[in-house]
């Protein structure tokens, strides 16, 4: 049985860093999915691979799959520079700008 252990991307449509300062253990599926011929429906045996545990730190996640025996990988997150303005969003509509306005 295999885990990954990694923190969530930010959603595309969200700005902010919530929902991503968690970190999260997955199991890895272990067998295909199957579909039903009768409705097509996609389906699995295997149940671990609906459980997603959520930590607080890396930390803890690493300790809960050693203390299980769990097989785990770290997937590092991929972190954003700031985008941090001197004036901030005003600047945009200042009147004293030294650039064009450009758009």
């Amino acid at each position: 049985m295999r885990a990954r252990i990694y923190q969530p991307a930010r959603n595309a449509m969200q700005s902010g860093q919530a929902k991503t300062k968690v970190w999260y253990l997955d199991f890895e599926p272990a067998d295909a999915r199957e579909i039903d011929p009768l409705m097509g429906w996609t389906s699995s045996d295997d149940t671990q691979s609906q459980v997603r545990l959520k930590f607080e730190t890396r930390e803890a996640a690493e300790a809960y799959a050693k203390e299980n025996g769990i097989d785990y990988a770290v997937t590092e997150p991929h972190k954003r520079t700031a985008n941090i303005r001197a004036r901030g969003y005003g600047e945009n509509f200042a009147s004293d700008r030294r650039a064009n306005w450009t758009h």
